[in-house]
């Protein structure tokens, strides 16, 4: 019997090198950069599952972050590349979910959070349903079985 379960996570591996701007007097990556590395991975990954900022964009709506976490577990420092593992979290609501993990050079989970951003239409108008693009997108990526 086939398993009707759906798909509820999707994600992107991407990195970034520590920038000298990032860090503070002693070489290590200031707080709050890291929601810049979650920015960073999360438009990596709409890039690739075409999803990107200038997609939403072009269907008149742009998303704006209505909420972010971050944990510190390690430091980066100056000149580490990083990975950003940014994973979709699927929701029935008009919004999008990503948690993501960063990963330093030996592999060790440094930083985790998450971001919660909301659909609004050019112009200001909050959705509070799923945009017709939206739903079409996440039935491609196998996230709506119908």
């Amino acid at each position: 019997m086939p398993s009707n379960t759906t798909k509820k996570e999707i994600s992107f591996t991407s990195e970034v090198r520590v920038r000298f701007a990032e860090t503070d007097p002693l070489g290590i990556v200031w707080h709050g950069n890291y929601i810049q590395y979650f920015e960073d991975g999360r438009e990596a990954f709409g890039r690739h599952h075409g999803i990107s900022y200038l997609d939403q964009k072009d269907h008149n709506f742009s998303t704006p972050i209505v909420k972010s976490s971050c944990e510190h577990k390690l430091p980066l420092s100056y000149g580490d590349v990083a990975t950003i593992k940014t994973t979709y979290v699927d929701s029935q609501a008009a919004k999008m979910i990503f948690k993501y993990e960063i990963f330093n050079p030996k592999g060790a989970v440094v930083c985790t959070g998450e971001t919660v951003q909301v659909f609004v239409e050019l112009g200001g108008e909050l959705s509070l349903v799923i945009p017709k693009f939206f739903a079409k997108w996440k039935k491609k990526v196998g996230l709506l079985d119908e």
